[in-house]
């Protein structure tokens, strides 16, 4: 996007203005399937880092290189052009620090739209570790998982960033029922 662009609500009068919601969480902490139905519910666009990066790896990118970063940065250059365009979206990514939230807040900022952050956890340990271990498809295989002392605490800048924490050991319409009325404040 250009600095010269006309802000978004001359671009689209009365019509809806996007919104940028950004998962986080660990993986197997349930925040793809809350995307997918809040994108579904939004009528959002969902992008999904995990499928990316599987990809920057199944065509031979070797795992030593900053695979996880090109999918992030693959990842902000869509949901840019849908925000431009005007379609909300929601990113499904691990976000698992400070700089990876922040990109979020800047893209938003670019774009001129809201940012909420919708941060997923699962309290129950056993869940959690059987979620992971039923885990078969291509981003399963091709996977980088993340470790719970890589995923750090939400302090700086970060911090202040418009967010939900959901307990994903909790009902799924509960959580569904949470994230969108966290959304239409």
């Amino acid at each position: 996007m250009t600095d010269k662009a006309a802000p978004l609500d001359r671009q689209f009068g009365e019509v809806r203005v996007p919104v940028l919601v950004v998962t986080a969480g660990l993986p197997g902490s349930g925040k793809s399937t809350i995307a997918e139905i809040v994108a579904g519910r939004l009528g959002a666009t969902a992008i999904s880092v995990d499928p990316i990066e599987a990809a920057i790896l199944k065509a031979g990118i070797d795992a030593d290189q900053p695979t996880g970063l090109a999918a992030y940065l693959v990842a902000e250059r869509m949901a840019e052009q849908l925000l431009v365009s005007g379609q909300s979206v929601i990113v499904d990514a691990v976000n698992a620090v400070e700089p990876a939230r922040l990109q979020w807040r800047d893209l938003a900022e670019r774009c001129g739209v809201k940012l909420s952050v919708i941060e997923t956890v699962c309290l129950d340990v056993h869940l959690h570790e059987e979620r992971l271990s039923k885990r078969t498809d291509l981003t399963a295989a091709y996977a980088v998982e993340q470790s719970i002392d890589d995923y750090a605490e939400w302090r700086g800048a970060a911090a202040s960033l418009p967010r939900i924490t959901l307990d994903t050991s909790r009902p799924l319409g509960e959580n569904v029922h949470a994230a969108l009325a966290f959304l239409d404040r």
